[in-house]
């Protein structure tokens, strides 16, 4: 898909957000939040990809929320990209998600739409709709389902769970586990060791240590740790195929300032 299209196709979505959502909304009049991140971390893994080499990376985040909608605008600067001859620090990527969460009877319900803009050679942006559902019980766990429908169509599946233990001085500290299981729907992405099978596997793992940290009422200082592993074999030579080093597990971690307005 031509990314002209793509980006009318965001630009159609955030319309419709923006004019119905006062539609769906009751009478009663809710004050809209907003919070902004900026995260400082040793390396960029997602989804068990290794994003970048051997530097910094600097991730900022706003997110304006409106009862139960809300719309990201995140960004990830590495700051030292081999492009050619010469190493710069690079914008690489900007991600903006739709969203909306609800709660019924005890089961929390979230859906939405993501878009990817990269600036990576060779590169495509990517669009991603996803449906989410978790208990509110013991672990939390939650199940999201994600769908590519732009450049490369397939199904990503995450199930998740999170623990979160209240210290002294009101500070926090979440354990958090997840594993994703990765199926393509093109030849885009096939297997590594036989590429006429496209790929379809246990994909990667992710285990978290959050210590939660408030400056003052509207700032938080939270470091993070943890670990990106792969879950079956064909994941190992997939990851280890597109890293920079030949890996498929990462330790990493970092820390987020966060304020909320």
């Amino acid at each position: 898909m031509k990314r002209s299209m793509v980006k009318s196709i965001f630009l159609m979505v955030l319309a419709v957000f923006v004019f119905t959502a006062p539609i769906c909304m009751a009478a009663e009049e809710t004050e809209p939040t907003a919070s902004a991140d900026i995260s400082v971390l040793n390396k960029y893994i997602w989804r068990g990809y290794e994003l970048s080499d051997s530097s910094i990376v600097i991730q900022p985040s706003v997110t304006v929320s409106y009862r139960n909608f809300s719309f990201n605008f995140w960004g990830n600067l590495d700051t030292d990209t081999d492009s050619g001859a010469a190493t710069t620090n690079r914008f690489n990527e900007t991600d903006m998600t739709l969203s909306y969460d609800t709660s019924l009877s005890g089961v929390n319900i979230g859906f939405g739409y993501i878009y990817y803009a990269l600036n990576s050679p060779g590169s495509f942006d990517s669009q991603e709709v996803y449906l989410s559902a978790g208990l509110d019980t013991l672990l939390s766990p939650t199940l999201t389902v994600y769908r590519e429908i732009a450049d490369s169509p397939a199904t990503y599946i995450n199930f998740g769970v999170s623990h979160a233990f209240k210290l002294p001085h009101e500070i926090s500290l979440e354990l958090a586990g997840s594993a994703g299981y990765y199926i393509s729907n093109t030849n885009n992405l096939t297997e590594v060791n036989d590429p006429t099978e496209k790929y379809k596997a246990f994909h990667d793992g992710l285990v978290s240590a959050t210590l939660t940290v408030p400056v003052d009422k509207y700032i938080t200082i939270s470091p993070m740790i943890a670990w990106s592993f792969l879950l079956s074999e064909k994941a190992d030579h997939l990851l280890k195929s597109t890293s920079f080093n030949n890996k498929s597990s990462f330790i990493f971690g970092g820390v987020t300032c966060s304020i909320a307005f």
